[in-house]
């Protein structure tokens, strides 16, 4: 078992639930918002507005957002872990894989904390 600070639960069985529970939950907000737009054809800026002014279209969004984020980290690193190993990049494996995974997680807070300003408008 790999025992890894830079993994999301310590645990492969965690981390792989947290892969398909917030893949369900990215899949039913997108299906949401398609169903919404087929629904809505004459959708104008006011009824959008409307749409994500509304407390539980937000919380629906941010709890999307965890889920994006989630998915997104499990996968990185499950990629970085996969591909940047010794075997590949000798001694610069380790160091390559904490660049990596450090820009990743970088990146996704910044992108978070954007996602959590558009919705919440702070």
């Amino acid at each position: 078992m790999v025992t890894n600070v830079t993994n999301l639960s310590r645990s492969g069985l965690y981390d792989w639930m947290a892969q398909r529970v917030s893949a369900v939950l990215l899949a039913a907000y997108t299906l949401f918002l398609l169903g919404y737009l087929v629904f809505n054809p004459g959708l104008t800026y006011a009824e959008w507005q409307g749409l994500f002014s509304n407390n539980a279209m937000r919380i629906f969004s941010l709890l999307t957002l965890v889920a994006l984020s989630v998915h997104s980290w499990v996968g990185m690193w499950t990629i970085s872990t996969d591909y940047l190993t010794p075997m590949a990049f000798g001694k610069a494996a380790t160091v390559l894989r904490f660049l990596f995974q450090a820009v990743c997680g970088l990146a996704m807070f910044v992108l978070f904390v954007w996602g959590i300003q558009i919705l919440w408008g702070l």
